[in-house]
This record gives structure tokens, sequence and C-alpha cells, in this order.
């Protein structure tokens, strides 16, 4: 009898934890679409004007991705146990790979916006399986 009692408050309570922590999670998704679009832009910014400061941008900026990339992925494949995500952030880093040996110009960097947003999706698939 005293079960019934408390059931409902508890209830209420549950239901108002579980709306905030879903506001706080769309929040955090709005972020992460804020951060997402600003990091393509910022990338397509570098990668435009590397041409002009030195062309080992690309490679070094391709190191760079490939090492956070066997970070954060192997990571996410020792936490979660799934291979998808890390299939396609290295997908997309393959891709980014293969890009620089495309002249530098129009294909070059379609190629390369094309192996970013598959490593950011493969990145936001690794986020995903983790919670």
């Amino acid at each position: 009898m005293a079960a019934m009692l408390l059931s409902p408050p508890i209830a209420r309570f549950w239901d108002g934890i579980d709306s905030r922590i879903d506001r706080i999670a769309m929040g955090i998704s709005g972020l992460c679409l804020v951060h997402c679009v600003a990091t393509t832009v910022l990338l397509t910014l570098i990668s435009s004007a590397g041409a002009l400061l030195d062309p080992r941008i690309h490679e070094i900026g391709l190191a760079l991705a490939i090492g956070m990339g066997v970070i954060a992925l192997g990571r996410g494949i020792a936490t979660h146990g799934y291979m998808m995500p890390a299939v396609v952030g290295a997908f997309g880093l393959g891709i980014m790979a293969g890009a620089l040996s495309l002249p530098h110009g129009g294909f070059e960097i379609f190629w390369t916006l094309i192996g970013v947003a598959l490593v950011a999706l493969g990145h936001d698939l690794n986020r995903r399986a983790t919670y």
C-alpha cells in the first residue's frame, strides 16, 4: 500500500529528470551542429589558404587527422566494440589521402571535403555508439 502511494511522486520526479536530460541533449546536439559546420568552413578556408603558404600543410593536416582518427576511433572500438565508426572514418581518411594526388583545384577540394565529411560522420557515429 505504501509503495502505491510513493509511485506517483517518484514517477513525476523521473519524468522531470528525463525532460531535463532531453533538453540538455538537444542543446548539446545543437552545439555539435554548430561545431561541425564551423569546422567544415574552417577546414575549407585552411585548405584554400594552404596553397598560398605551403603545399605541405595538406600533408601535415592529413597526418594530424590520421593520428587523431587512430586515437579516437580506435578508443571507440575498445570502448563500445563497434567497427562501423572506424570503418567510415578510415574511408574518409583514405579519400582525403587520395585527394592529395589530384592537381590543386576544384576536384581536390571536392574530394577533400567529401573525405572530411566522412571522417566527421565516423566520429559522430563513434560518439553516438559510446552513449
